[in-house]
């Protein structure tokens, strides 16, 4: 539910919504929620100094009810 939710919202967000995509993986420390998305629109999801991620993690945590969960956004471009 977590990670639909955080996909629309940045969905809305984006130019190119056909892009984004949002994984969850559990860890030790919780539920983790990777943001990817075209890298183009990858300032737009962070925002100027990253105050439009900090209110999606805002929004994301009120809707966990307590859980500890973590939203990262991924950049495109770095290689593994």
């Amino acid at each position: 539910m977590l990670a639909e939710a955080l996909e629309h919202l940045v969905r809305g967000i984006v130019d190119s919504p056909d892009d984004v995509s949002v994984r969850s993986r559990d860890g030790r420390r919780g539920q983790t929620l990777e943001v990817r998305v075209h890298p183009d629109d990858l300032g737009r999801v962070i925002g100027r100094s990253g105050r439009t991620a900090k209110a999606l993690r805002t929004v994301v945590s009120a809707l966990a009810f307590g859980e500890n969960v973590r939203v990262d956004v991924v950049d495109t471009d770095r290689r593994r």
